[in-house]
């Protein structure tokens, strides 16, 4: 069964979107069919932008995911989901990676030197104002390993979705040629 069959199975119609109350406002913003049908490049977009946008710090992430959606003409519904990906287990380590990649990029200039990475002691009642703190103390290798770690992902994203589809649409492919050869009376291998 192909990818967009799948995922069809989650997702709305576009006539169902087009007519929604919470859609028709944003007039022709939210309705270019780009934004709903699955396809190749719509859904291998959207997971790009909801990889890149997922890295977002705190719930800007799918305000960022439908604006990239939207300006790209992805699919907005899978780049929303994309942006899952990070979560409270495991957006520490991916900001964590994200700073060791600026290090490693940052750290290439003459001089420059950066103090070992610690992580705060946070509990579930303090996260909220010691994250963000933290964060803000890690400063330009953060910053940029986090642009970096996000296009890294989204890249990684795009082209997984890609070739995944291309995988399935092959395998198709050989189903359809393996049934038309058995009703046509030659047995032959797929």
């Amino acid at each position: 069964m192909m990818l967009s069959r799948h995922l069809k199975k989650f997702l709305p119609e576009y006539e169902t979107v087009k007519q929604s109350c919470w859609i028709r406002p944003f007039g022709s913003w939210l309705q270019h069919p780009n934004l709903w049908h699955l396809h190749r490049r719509s859904v291998a977009g959207g997971v790009a932008v909801g990889m890149f946008c997922g890295l977002i710090p705190g719930p800007f992430q799918l305000l960022g995911a439908a604006i990239l959606s939207v300006t790209f003409r992805v699919n907005l519904p899978v780049a929303m989901f994309t942006t899952l990906y990070t979560n409270p287990f495991t957006i520490l380590p991916l900001y964590i990676v994200a700073y060791k990649l600026g290090v490693f990029v940052v750290g290439q200039q003459e001089g420059a030197t950066f103090s070992p990475l610690v992580i705060p002691d946070m509990n579930w009642s303090n996260w909220y104002t010691i994250l963000p703190n933290w964060l803000l103390t890690l400063g330009e290798p953060f910053a940029i390993g986090l642009l970096l770690l996000a296009a890294l992902l989204a890249v990684v994203g795009y082209f997984a979705v890609r070739v995944l589809w291309f995988w399935m649409v092959m395998r198709e492919w050989k189903k359809r040629l393996a049934r038309r050869a058995i009703t046509n009376g030659h047995a032959s291998k797929p």
